[in-house]
């Protein structure tokens, strides 16, 4: 009986040890995308992305900010993410922004690069949107994510104005999302 018991005991466990879900590698959260989580350090990115391709664009011109961006692509050579340390130049840095490229990445909720802005009013809580020179930037602090929507795509009357505070209610429901931006700085 005791051995009986025992044996049960392994053959559930086991079980439920292999149905542990899978990561999904395209999921975003507020801390983390896919295999890529808030804590990683930028010399662990070659291990995390051992079957893609990594090519590391050294910015170090006087008129722009010095910064070394790392382009991720995929091996059929589909570029997946666009990655900024917190620190330039430092290996030793965790990863400060993320522009997410590919549209296989996906919040829970569906939110992704090719999302509209209706997409994220039924979705998620708007904390601030910003009126930029050519873009409305709308923050969603609950996943550490920014968006930005061209002006192009908003009421003539606030394409040539930064000073107009924008409302949600003033971008249309069909406005497609420009760039997807995680921010763990």
């Amino acid at each position: 009986m005791r051995k009986s018991l025992l044996l049960l005991l392994f053959v559930t466990a086991g079980f439920f040890i292999s149905c542990e879900k899978e990561q999904d590698p395209f999921l975003i959260t507020s801390n983390s995308i896919g295999r890529l989580t808030s804590d990683i350090k930028i010399n662990q990115l070659d291990s995390i992305f051992a079957e893609d391709s990594l090519v590391k664009q050294v910015n170090n011109s006087e008129l722009y900010r010095k910064s070394n961006e790392i382009e991720v692509y995929d091996n059929q050579g589909n570029k997946l993410l666009l990655i900024e340390p917190v620190q330039a130049f430092d290996s030793t840095s965790t990863i400060g922004f993320i522009q997410v490229l590919d549209p296989r990445y996906k919040t829970a909720k569906g939110l992704g690069k090719e999302s509209t802005f209706q997409d994220i009013v039924q979705n998620y809580d708007i904390s601030r949107i910003e009126n930029t020179l050519s873009a409305a930037v709308i923050f969603i602090d609950e996943l550490n994510v920014y968006v930005t929507i061209d002006k192009k795509q908003l009421p003539v009357e606030l394409r040539y104005d930064t000073q107009t505070r924008i409302q949600a209610s003033q971008i249309p429901d069909d406005a497609k999302i420009k760039y997807f931006m995680v921010d763990w700085d």
